[in-house]
């Protein structure tokens, strides 16, 4: 990230952090919901000014630690916005009320890409609810899934006078700028290389009709291009820059297989999405320009695989990756880049301690993206406050309660004793404690991040 964008950045965090303090007398005023009178148990609902409602419930055995949850992405085109939520499930909310936390959590400003009013949304709802509680946790910690994961670390860099520790699950943890990037690549691809004879517009869309009319001549691409071993070679190059992690059973036909499926399933989701993140930002913040896609594709762990699949083919992955660098000329929107980099962007600058949790295959949020996040940590010299966990399962978020849990107690104890645990470097601990806490099962596993594509900067 250039070091003008990085102070813009920092500077809309501390703006963040600072609003809490200055709106806490005001927020009484904005909550709908009348003031409790019961004890210190029950469930306390409300609505802030901007529309943002919440919702809290405190168990009758309250600990004393408060668990803020960020939802994840709400597609402004997929119909009302969702209720108040204070887990990613209503199994995860009934456990973690058994082992006695109280949960806050809330809706955002509005649908879509919230990201921009969804830290301070999430930092009001908390004032509120502690407000109508009627009194302070011993303390508040963050968690997250999906772009929620993404809001939960924008947390960790700027509420620390209010969190004491965060744990982001399933995050995109390579901020707005690099997830709209390596999205940008594999679309490319598919454009260059299965649809060379039409001008599909992968990037700045006019309206939502234009996002699903691009997302539909993509899928027909791929389709096409499925039918031949040609074809079949150029999907699997698209469907790793992608970052789709296909089913790998030794038989390099049936992985192609696979990862034509996930890319067909991914460009109908991400790419109406993408406009849903143009509108919150004014314009396309996405570009490839000057990227060596040679060079980017070295990197990946599909290229020898890829490289298969062309041999088989006859045809030649070097010229293709030449093709892609030379029609490569996407340029982004200065202003939206620097918008969404201020507002979506991290730096790494941690100010608590920080658990993440990923499954090793998501379409929507590549296991990738943790390498890219461990590196922002370590280039700001935080890595003794960052721990990442992993789980071996299939499915965007689709974590157990006893997973959530475990994540849970072991970033508790982290804040409370002032140091990581055992179960935050032992994935057998770490699986012995989920047992221990629920029977709904745990696969942590022992998975070092592979390189993320996306990173314009280098990294």
């Amino acid at each position: 990230m250039p070091a003008s964008t990085r102070s813009i950045h920092l500077r809309s965090r501390r703006a963040v952090v600072g609003m809490t303090a200055a709106t806490c007398a005001l927020l009484a005023a904005a909550v709908t919901a009348p003031p409790a009178t019961a004890a210190i148990s029950g469930e306390f609902t409300g609505t802030l000014g901007d529309g943002t409602a919440w919702r809290a419930v405190v168990p009758d055995d309250w600990n004393g630690t408060l668990l803020l949850y960020s939802h994840g992405y709400q597609p402004s085109f997929a119909g009302p916005r969702a209720p108040a939520t204070v887990a990613p499930s209503p199994a995860t909310e009934q456990l973690l009320l058994e082992r006695g936390y109280a949960l806050v959590g809330s809706t955002y400003e509005a649908t879509g890409w919230a990201v921009p009013t969804a830290p301070g949304d999430q930092l009001e709802s908390l004032d509120a609810a502690i407000a109508q509680i009627g009194e302070h946790p011993d303390h508040v910690l963050a968690y997250g899934t999906s772009m929620g994961g993404l809001v939960t670390g924008i947390l960790a860099e700027s509420a620390g006078d209010v969190i004491a520790g965060a744990m982001p699950t399933c995050g995109l943890m390579e901020g707005g700028v690099d997830l709209n990037n390596y999205q940008l690549d594999g679309s490319h691809a598919i454009n260059e290389l299965l649809a060379p004879d039409q001008d599909i517009q992968i990037e700045g869309y006019a309206d939502l009709g234009a996002a699903f009319g691009t997302a539909a001549a993509l899928t027909a691409a791929v389709d096409v291009g499925q039918t031949t071993p040609e074809g079949r070679a150029r999907v699997a190059l698209a469907a790793a820059l992608f970052h789709l992690p296909g089913t790998d059973t030794g038989d390099t036909a049936a992985w192609q297989d696979s990862m034509y499926t996930l890319l067909k399933q991914t460009l109908g989701f991400v790419t109406p999405g993408r406009f849903d993140i143009e509108t919150a930002t004014g314009g396309s913040a996405t570009w490839n320009v000057g990227v060596d896609y040679g060079k980017l594709f070295q990197q990946s762990e599909d290229r020898r695989r890829v490289a298969e699949l062309y041999r088989a083919a006859g045809l030649d992955l070097k010229s293709d990756l030449a093709l892609l660098t030379r029609t490569a000329d996407t340029a982004a929107d200065a202003g939206s880049v620097e918008t969404l980099s201020a507002t979506s962007g991290l730096t790494g600058e941690l100010q608590m301690p920080v658990l993440t949790m990923h499954t090793t295959i998501d379409i929507l949020a590549p296991v990738q993206v943790e390498q890219e996040y461990a590196e922002d940590v370590r280039s700001q010299g935080e890595s003794a406050l960052l721990r990442q966990t992993f789980v071996e399962r299939e499915g965007h978020c689709s974590f157990t309660p006893a997973e959530i849990a475990a994540g849970i107690d072991v970033l508790e104890e982290r804040v409370t004793s002032g140091h990581w645990g055992a179960e935050s470097n032992s994935v057998p601990r770490l699986n012995a404690l989920a047992a221990s806490i629920d029977d709904s099962g745990s696969a942590f596993v022992t998975v070092p991040p592979r390189e993320f594509l996306g990173d314009r900067d280098g990294k």
